[in-house]
């Protein structure tokens, strides 16, 4: 069933905290998902402190997905949800860990692989507004087409759940229940999920 309006609200109350912390990482600069980080033989000091409670900013916008992409990096895995055009300002999302993704609208269950499954939901459509017409070539229940996880240490599935009222809603299946981060930037909305709780890779 879908998230009644007065839910969102209650959750970005009560995560406000939280919200402050994720909007001044946004500023921070993000490399292109594709890129592929090779091992080396020194230690990398990773992050810390996104623990894997619920993420929330609430802006909405009507200019469409167009894409959506993964990539490794040296302490966590990517997935960016682009959005040509819109600004970081508009942008909002709410993601956080799931028992089981349920379709919006329809309450459909869908499957996604994984030992933690992350329900991502980017508030612009995946359509164009004036003609309805299909903006991202996703199939609900389906992987993300041209989304490959092979070699992946944290992402194990992706699932296309769909595009209701204005937002586009996407299944994750990571690795187990680990730390992760959101960030708004402009053009893209990017998720990024640790590979451990440790400081160091």
């Amino acid at each position: 069933m879908r998230r009644s309006k007065t839910a969102w609200v209650a959750v970005v109350l009560a995560g406000t905290a939280l919200g402050t912390a994720t909007a001044a990482a946004d500023a921070a600069p993000v490399t292109d998902a594709r890129s592929t980080v090779r091992n080396t033989a020194h230690t990398t000091a990773c992050p810390t402190g996104w623990g894997s409670r619920d993420k929330t900013r609430v802006a909405g916008t009507t200019t469409p997905v167009e894409d959506v992409r993964t990539g490794r990096h040296a302490c966590f895995d990517r997935m960016v949800v682009d959005v040509p055009g819109a600004k970081a300002g508009r942008l909002g999302y709410f993601v956080r860990y799931v028992d089981r993704l349920h379709q919006d609208g329809s309450g459909r269950p869908i499957t996604v692989g994984g030992g933690a499954v992350l329900e991502v939901r980017v508030a612009a459509p995946a359509y164009r507004p004036a003609t309805g017409a299909a903006t991202y070539p996703g199939r609900v229940g389906r992987p993300l087409p041209d989304v490959d996880l092979t070699g992946y240490r944290t992402f194990r599935d992706t699932r296309f759940a769909g595009s209701f009222e204005g937002e586009t809603q996407i299944g994750l299946g990571v690795r187990s229940r680990l730390p992760f981060r959101v960030l708004a930037l402009d053009g893209r909305v990017v998720v990024d999920v640790a590979h451990s709780w440790s400081a160091t890779r």
